[in-house]
């Protein structure tokens, strides 16, 4: 069985380890993640961009998959495609399973499960939760290009399809169901009787508190292997009971693929990336840049957006680069971790459509800059989905990593391929929302230890 994972933003592996995470979606680069791994993540990038574009991005990205489908003969029964999608409920959380079942449909129901245990986000008789508090009452249902009101599924799902599904036409499956289910065989062939009465795509909401509840949920769910196509619009820990991969945290020394073999014997230090604008994403860069070995480089966002408008002479934009470019040098030259960050607080804008395209232009201003010391770190840790993406595609220019695991939960290290631009450091994902206010100071503590380490092997 294949699982292949659309995944929003380059977070969502970050519960699984040893498979590829493509950033291209050609037909030669499918063939190769398929060849190589069962679970394949493509990293659609797609919350960066407006309805219309995710839309268009989907599509092609599903036709490529049933071209490489043909080609290896695989059938229905031989894959699960899961559209991964944000614990938080950001994101084109309707229109990317709609998408994905018009052009790889039809299917007989789209099931949405958006727990991420990790992050303390569960799902209860339909209303989801994250740190024990309704989403629509945290920041992120605050989110001013993904923001809602509900946080009962249902009427989640009506409000984020503008009405095409009913609230009261979302069928549930409840964590009472699934305790009955493992604990009782006939219970269990209800559970798979009820799936099996599933047609035309039905909308339901998957209950959990647990990995236990997905896990019986699966065993559910392969009970009927190749008598039912089923879609997934999930958070990270559901794609764990799907392909039978736990959740697990390892020390660095178990995963790190960071480089001992090096042309020089120079240090080589490591850098921060800040581009999340959540309020938590705040608080954890206030934290690391109290340490004294962490210097931080802010990049003015509205400077940066008057030189895009043209209020100032474009001509400035290389000026300001370059400035930003001596101060990480000048940092990495006194041995310290520069924490290149955006400046905090929103900016106005008249549309969404605009906000969405400066993010991108930001996201790849600092891919630029970032890229330009590669061969200079030994890690960057990268805080926030489309700064991260952006970072690889444009900045690495890599088609796809290495995810070897997770030094954290939910923060994933990935190696680059050897054929990236320049040296091929290796990179720490870290979700915007994910963590508490000591989290980014503790990820970059265990990645700047074992960055000392590989130092004293390459001097010594």
């Amino acid at each position: 069985m294949k699982t292949i994972v659309i995944d929003d933003d380059p977070t969502g592996s970050q519960t699984v380890h040893d498979c590829p995470l493509l950033l291209s979606w050609d037909k030669k680069t499918l063939l190769e993640g398929l060849e190589h791994s069962s679970l394949l993540f493509i990293l659609a990038n797609t919350r960066s961009l407006p309805p219309n574009r995710a839309k268009d991005r989907i599509r092609k990205i599903c036709k490529s998959l049933s071209e490489v489908f043909n080609e290896k003969g695989l059938s229905d029964s031989d894959i699960s495609i899961v559209s991964r999608g944000d614990s938080t409920l950001r994101g084109h959380g309707f229109l990317e399973p709609e998408t994905i079942n018009e052009e790889l449909g039809p299917f007989d129901a789209t099931f949405h499960i958006p727990a991420f245990f990790e992050g303390n986000r569960i799902t209860i008789n339909g209303t989801h939760f994250a740190n024990g508090i309704p989403v629509n009452r945290t920041i992120f249902a605050k989110d001013k290009i993904f923001g809602y009101s509900n946080s009962f599924l249902p009427s989640w799902i009506e409000e984020k399809s503008n009405g095409l599904v009913k609230a009261n036409n979302v069928v549930s499956i409840s964590i009472d169901k699934l305790d009955k289910a493992r604990e009782s065989k006939i219970e269990m062939n209800n559970l798979i009787e009820f799936l099996s009465s599933l047609t035309f795509n039905q909308t339901v909401i998957v209950d959990a508190k647990t990995s236990i509840d997905l896990d019986v949920f699966c065993s559910a769910l392969n009970a009927l292997n190749g008598k039912k196509r089923f879609l997934f619009r999930s958070a990270a820990s559901f794609i764990n009971s799907l392909t039978n991969i736990k959740s697990q945290t390892s020390d660095i020394n178990e995963i790190s693929c960071f480089k001992g073999e090096v042309d020089d014997f120079s240090y080589k230090s490591g850098m921060v990336i800040v581009g999340s604008h959540v309020s938590l994403a705040d608080n954890q860069l206030a934290v690391l840049l109290r340490s004294e070995d962490c210097i931080g480089i802010e990049l003015p966002v509205a400077k940066f957006l008057k030189i895009l408008e043209g209020s100032l002479d474009r001509n400035l934009l290389l000026d300001f680069e370059s400035i930003l470019v001596d101060k990480i040098e000048g940092i990495l030259n006194k041995k310290k971790t520069p924490v290149f960050y955006t400046s905090r607080g929103e900016l106005f804008f008249e549309s969404n459509l605009s906000r969405i395209s400066f993010g991108i232009s930001l996201a790849e201003f600092m891919a630029v800059i970032s890229s330009k010391f590669i061969d200079r770190l030994s890690y960057i840790i990268s805080k926030g989905g489309i700064t991260t993406n952006t970072l690889l595609k444009k900045g690495l220019k890599a088609d796809f990593v290495n995810l070897k695991g997770q030094i954290m939960p939910g923060l994933s290290l990935v190696s680059l391929p050897k054929n990236s631009t320049g040296f091929p450091c290796d990179l720490l994902t870290f979700p915007g929302n994910l963590g508490d206010n000591d989290t980014l100071l503790k990820s970059w503590e265990i990645m700047q230890s074992y960055s000392d380490y590989q130092n004293k092997i390459r001097i010594f």
